[in-house]
């Protein structure tokens, strides 16, 4: 039984699953890392949804921050290696997406690395289009943006 708590960047358990996250990143972006790595910081990210195993250990994580109006940036998705295939990342993702439509908001984007097969594949299987690289990924030809439509069912 998976436990999905809403919570804020401060929470503890979000901050460890990060460290995990940025140490797989910097592996997987190699010298493209702190480019990357400059768009990533979490202290002031208030919408956090860490989920939880039957024996309360954390499992997996993401975050969305406000981008635009009416708009959610989906960041910080991550669940470990040995938790991946157990459908974490798909739950966590949309409880996410519903806190993004109690907010108000009509849409989600997110941006992720050409070297995260696995996120592409999630977020595909997720109802997420390809749209061109927003903001600050304009031009970037390492990352690839997601986005969807949301409605009160997601």
């Amino acid at each position: 039984m998976l436990t999905l708590l809403r919570t804020a960047s401060n929470n503890e358990d979000f901050k460890t699953l990060v460290k995990q996250l940025d140490a797989d990143l910097a592996i997987r972006d190699a010298d493209d890392h702190p480019f990357y790595d400059q768009f990533n910081k979490i202290d002031t990210i208030k919408y956090v949804v860490v989920a939880f195993d039957e024996n309360d250990l954390p499992v997996g994580c993401g975050a969305i921050k406000q981008f635009e109006p009416k708009v959610m940036e989906v960041k910080r998705m991550f669940d470990p290696i040995q938790e991946r295939g157990k459908g974490i990342a798909g739950q966590i993702l949309r409880e996410l997406e519903t806190w993004a439509t109690e907010l108000s908001n009509t849409k989600c984007i997110l941006e992720t690395g050409i070297k995260q097969p696995e996120a592409i594949s999630l977020y595909k299987k997720s109802g997420y289009r390809f749209t061109e690289n927003y903001g600050q990924y304009a031009g970037v030809e390492k990352s690839v943006c997601f986005g969807k439509l949301l409605n009160k069912n997601n």
